[in-house]
C-alpha cells in the first residue's frame, strides 16, 4: 500500500468525536477570518471544504484529492511547494495541520503569499507536543514563537494566537488533539 492510500485511510478513520470537534469547536473560531474564496492548502478528506462552501482545496495526496472531487469539492492536486493558481486569486488560506509536515516550509509559504490578495487571512493550525510525536511523518515542531516568527520573517502579520480547546500545558503533553493556531495578515 503507498503512502498516499496509508494516509488516506488514516484519514477517513478519524473518530466521530473528532470531526465534531473540529466542525463544532475549532472552525468556528476560524470562521470570522474566512472571507471570500478560501484555499485549504493540504485539505486531506475536504473538512473544511465541506465546513466552508465556498473553498477549493489542494493536496500533494492524490487519493485525498480524488475523494474530495467524488463528494463533490473544488479540489486540485498540486506539486511539492507549487499552488496551481494566478497570483492573488484567493480571500483566506487554510493550512491546519500541514506546516509540521514540511522539512522547509519557506517556498511554500513564499506561494501562499503569492495566491493571497492583499489584507486577506492566513489560517494556520500545528498540534501540541503530543499530537506532533504521534505522527512519525511530522518533522518540524512549532511553539508559538516559532511558528509567529516563520510567518514574520515572510511578511505575514500575526493577528492573534489560540489553543484549542484552552492553553494548557498538561493537554499540550498529554492529548493529541490539542494544537496552537494562529491568524496571520498579509501585509
Amino acid at each position: 500500500m503507498s503512502y498516499d492510500d496509508q494516509y488516506f485511510s488514516y484519514l477517513k478513520k478519524r473518530s466521530l468525536r473528532s470531526l465534531i470537534y473540529r466542525k463544532y469547536y475549532i472552525y468556528p473560531k476560524y470562521k470570522p477570518y474566512m472571507k471570500g474564496h478560501l484555499l485549504d492548502v493540504g485539505c486531506g478528506i475536504g473538512e473544511i471544504l465541506a465546513y466552508y462552501q465556498n473553498s477549493t482545496g489542494v493536496d500533494i495526496n492524490r487519493e485525498c484529492v480524488n475523494y474530495c472531487k467524488s463528494i463533490g469539492f473544488k479540489a486540485k492536486a498540486m506539486k511539492i511547494d507549487e499552488l496551481p493558481f494566478k497570483d492573488e486569486k484567493f480571500d483566506a488560506v487554510m493550512l491546519d495541520n500541514v506546516l509540521e509536515h514540511i522539512n522547509k516550509p519557506t517556498r511554500i509559504i513564499k506561494e501562499i503569499y503569492r495566491v493571497m490578495k492583499n489584507k486577506s487571512y492566513l489560517l494556520v493550525g500545528v498540534p501540541g507536543v503530543k499530537g506532533f510525536a504521534y505522527d512519525r511523518d511530522h518533522k518540524i515542531f512549532y511553539d508559538q514563537k516559532k511558528m509567529n516568527q516563520i510567518f514574520k520573517v515572510n511578511n505575514f502579520e500575526l493577528v492573534k494566537n489560540f489553543y484549542t480547546p484552552f492553553e494548557s500545558k498538561f493537554l499540550d503533553n498529554h492529548a493529541r488533539q490539542y494544537c496552537l493556531h494562529g491568524i496571520f495578515l498579509k501585509k
